[in-house]
């Protein structure tokens, strides 16, 4: 009986029209003008012209989806064991609390300005625009990583077009019409920190074949090395220090972050409890890096992500300055060293220092030290040394007592 009275109700529903119009609310809201799927297929669309007319293409959206596939693989990479994790809660009860107050608007880290510019998430490391073969050379270190065959870790990008990679020739740029003078005027301030260390030299020429465009978009972030032709540096609102266009500057040479580095695990942990979020994963993507600006970055709750294994270097995580290490590794990318060899009025510099490869005569001295030769200590730093230096602002100095 209820058999048949289902079938009777079924007949009455079809000869009245009830799937039919159904069938109708159904297309009306999901099809059709002014529809959900309208609305979705429109942001979507204005979505993907928005980072096109930052990015000026939709590769980093490919990227980003790539990279995001790799989460999985990427905690596995920075799991502790449980020896390593009863060692970190030993050091993170000796750390002392520090309170962050903010001072610029945007933030007062690049890592901060490009969340706030909601530019952030597309980017590789927080602030590095990846092209599709460095995007392959990710995915392959990671597999490598993962299968217990890990390559050496790098901070200065070497590829197999390395090295076509360098600005050989020296660094073109110019700037784009709606950069204002603030930004130009940190840029070439940046650039002078580069130069004044550096064999590099930089000429502002629009009319170069290779040539950096420095302009003003959302966010802080450049590509990693010369790529040929012209290719974009971003210095946006929050971005107008000194320390901020010298990195982005450094990416543009050829670095990524220091904590890209083969021996980052002898200096810090990562603790991945307090990591806030998916998006900053990708932050470690690359051979386990890390954009490091301070102890807390990337936290989701406020609390320590990078942990120093020596509790005492803990505030010296951070700091807008252009390290000894920086300039060192630079000049080794760059075959300045190379300049001094030969020349017989060499500098002979002690304690790991070096003849400035514009003035052989000269030496560039590791922190703490001083003098013709870097065989005197500085007394006001006499208990500092840079021993490890991340990336400028993204940079510390490791503090030894003796």
């Amino acid at each position: 009986m209820r058999a048949v009275l289902l079938t009777l109700l079924l007949v009455a529903c079809v000869n009245g029209g009830f799937f039919s119009s159904l069938s109708d609310k159904v297309k009306k809201t999901f099809g059709g003008e002014g529809s959900v799927g309208e609305k979705l297929k429109n942001f979507t669309t204005a979505k993907i012209g928005k980072i096109k007319k930052i990015f000026g293409s939709t590769s980093v959206m490919r990227i980003h989806e790539r990279l995001s596939k790799l989460k999985d693989k990427v905690k596995k990479m920075l799991e502790l064991t449980p020896k390593m994790l009863a060692a970190l809660k030993e050091r993170l009860a000796k750390l002392r609390p520090i309170k962050h107050v903010q001072v610029n608007e945007m933030g007062d880290s690049i890592e901060e300005v490009n969340q706030k510019s909601e530019v952030g998430g597309y980017l590789f490391q927080g602030d590095i625009v990846l092209t599709e073969e460095q995007a392959n050379e990710v995915e392959k270190d990671i597999d490598d990583v993962t299968s217990g065959n890990p390559r050496n870790r790098r901070q200065a990008f070497k590829d197999r077009r390395y090295p076509t990679t360098i600005w050989a020739n020296g660094v073109n740029y110019y700037f784009d019409y709606n950069a204002n003078p603030k930004l130009r005027s940190v840029f070439k301030k940046g650039a002078n920190e580069w130069e004044k260390n550096t064999c590099i030299n930089f000429k502002e020429d629009r009319e170069a074949a290779d040539k950096i465009r420095v302009f003003y978009e959302k966010g802080c972030w450049s590509f990693v090395g010369r790529r040929g032709g012209k290719q974009d540096l971003s210095l946006g609102r929050g971005c107008n220090s000194i320390a901020t266009a010298t990195h982005e500057l450094g990416h543009a040479l050829g670095f990524y972050h220091t904590m890209s580095r083969h021996d980052r695990d002898n200096y810090i942990t990562v603790n991945i409890y307090n990591i806030k979020s998916v998006s900053f994963i990708r932050s470690f993507v690359y051979l386990r890096a890390i954009a490091v600006t301070t102890l807390f970055s990337g936290s989701y709750n406020g609390e320590t992500v990078i942990v120093p294994n020596d509790v005492n270097y803990q505030e010296t995580l951070g700091g807008p300055f252009l390290a000894f290490y920086d300039i060192l590794m630079m000049n080794t990318h760059y075959n300045c060293l190379d300049k001094c060899k030969n020349d017989t009025r060499a500098a002979n510099c002690k304690m790991g220092g070096f003849p400035h490869p514009r003035d052989c005569t000269r030496c560039i001295c590791p922190s703490g030290y001083g003098g013709p030769l870097c065989d005197q200590r500085v007394p006001e730093l006499a208990n500092y040394y840079a021993f490890i230096s991340p990336f400028p602002q993204h940079y510390y100095c490791i503090r030894e007592k003796y």
